[in-house]
């Protein structure tokens, strides 16, 4: 379709007008970086995405992801030029209670993913790719934009990386190389050859236009649209401010409104308010092929009890037995013969990705495919999750559905030594809005666990064991969410023992010790730590006298005893805790000397209840 020039041109100056519009009115916003895409935009808009603006859920609808998630001011302008919003509502731009938000959201029905922070639309969008192209099998494109500044974050390149390596011929990446960033001039300005080299190193087709010429862009897009093998990236020299001489290609303008004097001289420059609208290319509809058909029957694995099984085992089977569902994907870090996600990977490979170590592209990749309605389970070691933390975060702001499982957590990995011991992961994730954070102790609560990972809403974290332990329970013994299980209990309880994993393994030692002494103790398997069970908490606490024994394999502060310590705090009689965690920097060494070096072993929980026995002082 040949792109009206005359239009185009246009619908530019109105992006760029409405930009200024919204964000004068907000007194805050990035007009700027809005201004210096306005023309890539306004030719893809017009010519090149093909959307059904009615019906955002249509499966065969381009996906369109700002990277540079701060030029929202240019975002919202394109969903009035496309009919979707009107000026009115465009005008309430982080305003107190609009979903025109400072920087967009999925509260939004067009916009896939919050992108507030630089480089991860990128990233992101390689996963929508690889859904696209290697599970949806549809012929819908990709397009994400991105500024300049943030092509000096390393996600972008592990994006690109990954979009090389499986060929993402649906994605293409649109550079806004405007020169300034927030404090001056980026790393390489407008020196355009070294992003064509890298993109090119990457695996990548490289386009270099003028980003402010129609032509040019229209004829970039369709090149990239139409393109078989590699990914594009379509790298536009622009100028920030573009349309307005008092500010074009200067400097100090970078996230500022313009003041409504300098505003209404902008617009009249440019030509004053319009009010265009843009005919959609609607795609024809289309059924994803990776979700068709029916779920065949999920059989959870079933352990012995006594029988030794590590915790990761039981993920790996567990996973594998729920690819009978047509809709779940894995993804793992190099690591799947250590997380057991390999199992998946070998029965169902067309729904297993390998991302390498590569962790925030791993997690970005996860994120993209549950745009699409898959549901992925994410495995790592836990301490390498901390890589991808603010991929994590994001994903939560974008309401995101993400089933993440860290293996090899805590001291007790043993020689590996601290660098590979997870021992913030349950605090880092709890603080996570919305998540749900699991830390099973046995087999059986873990494939139970994993199985409800599935359906569950947002980020839900799994912590897994490196050794393996006897298995507690039958497979007749059932695990919830949000609850916990009294493994051990009596009516003259004075103490009770709690502990997640490896730990609960030993307050079990440790109640057999204090029952030798008629020290009658009660052991729970606190296995959900958010949402937590307040009321057998609080039962237990009543019982004991308030007499608590938190055990963790974790840094004291934000895990399995923050936790208790949370939930109970507001009690009339609050408990007393003793409070049993790694202190200090771990060394290498076998996983009893290190939990016994960090005071988390039977003896130590046995001296600890005795201490909660002794009269307060």
């Amino acid at each position: 379709m040949t792109v009206d020039l005359d239009f185009v041109s246009e619908l530019g100056r109105q992006l760029r007008v409405d930009s200024i519009r919204s964000s004068t009115a907000a007194g805050a916003g990035h007009p700027t970086s809005s201004m210096s895409a306005a023309d890539l935009l306004a030719v893809l808009l017009t010519n090149h995405l093909h959307y059904d603006w009615k019906n955002p859920d249509e499966p065969n609808n381009d996906h369109l992801i700002f990277s540079k998630g701060h030029a929202s001011p240019l975002v919202y302008a394109i969903f009035k030029a496309a009919g979707a919003i009107t000026d009115a509502e465009m005008m309430t731009f982080r305003k107190f209670g609009s979903k025109f938000q400072g920087h967009p959201t999925p509260v939004l029905p067009w916009v896939d993913v919050a992108t507030g922070s630089l480089g991860q639309g990128m990233p992101i969008a390689v996963g929508v790719a690889l859904a696209g192209k290697y599970l949806d099998k549809l012929p819908y494109h990709v397009w994400t934009v991105c500024g300049d500044s943030e092509l000096a974050e390393g996600s972008i390149w592990e994006g690109l990386d990954k979009a090389g390596h499986y060929k993402l011929s649906n994605l293409t990446a649109i550079f806004d190389v405007n020169r300034l960033g927030q404090r001056g001039e980026t790393e390489f300005g407008w020196d355009i050859d070294v992003y064509r080299k890298r993109v090119e190193a990457f695996g990548c087709r490289a386009i270099v236009i003028d980003g402010h010429d129609p032509a040019e862009i229209d004829q970039a897009l369709g090149e990239a649209r139409g393109a078989t093998g590699p990914p594009s990236v379509i790298i536009a020299r622009t100028v920030k401010g573009s349309g307005f001489s008092e500010i074009a290609n200067k400097d100090g303008w970078h996230g500022k409104a313009l003041p409504p004097e300098m505003a209404e001289r902008a617009i009249k420059e440019l030509g004053g308010e319009r009010h265009l609208k843009v005919k959609a290319i609607t795609p024809e509809h289309g059924e994803p092929v990776g979700t068709g058909g029916g779920d065949g029957p999920v059989k959870l694995p079933v352990y012995e009890k006594g029988v030794a099984v590590a915790t990761r085992k039981a993920y790996g089977d567990t996973l594998l037995a729920l690819g009978a569902r047509k809709g779940v994907v894995a993804l793992d870090g190099e690591v799947s013969n250590s997380t057991h996600a390999d199992e998946f990977a070998k029965a169902y490979p067309d729904r297993f990705f390998e991302m390498y170590i590569a962790e925030q592209q791993l997690v970005a990749s996860a994120v993209g495919l549950q745009v699409r309605g898959y549901i992925p389970f994410v495995s790592t070691f836990a301490a390498f999750f901390s890589r991808a933390y603010d991929f994590i975060r994001m994903a939560a702001i974008s309401q995101a559905n993400l089933r993440l499982a860290g293996s090899h957590a805590g001291c007790e990995i043993g020689t590996d030594g601290p660098s590979q011991m997870a021992l913030e992961d349950l605090a880092s994730l709890r603080a996570i809005e919305g998540s749900t954070v699991l830390y099973p102790s046995d087999a059986t609560s873990t494939a139970q666990l994993v199985a409800q990972m599935a359906d569950r809403k947002g980020i839900v974290y799994l912590r897994t064991t490196r050794g393996a332990y006897p298995v507690l329970y039958d497979a007749k013994q059932k695990f919830k969410i949000g609850g916990s299980h009294v493994v051990r209990q009596t009516t003259r309880d004075k103490v009770a023992l709690i502990g997640a994993g490896v730990t609960l393994h030993e307050c079990l030692k440790a109640a057999t010790t204090l029952a030798k002494a008629g020290i009658a103790a009660r052991v729970i398997d606190l296995y959900s730590l958010k949402p937590v069970d307040v009321a057998t908490l609080r039962e237990a606490s009543r019982v004991t006298g308030g007499r608590l024994v938190v055990v963790e394999d974790h840094y004291p502060q934000g895990g399995l005893g923050a936790t208790v310590m949370e939930a109970l705090a507001m009690e009339r009689k609050p408990p007393r805790v003793a409070h049993l965690a790694v202190r200090g920097l771990p060394t290498s060494g076998q996983p009893a000397e290190l939990m016994n070096a960090a005071g988390i072993t039977a003896p130590h929980i046995v001296r600890a209840a005795k201490g909660l026995l002794k009269p307060a002082r």
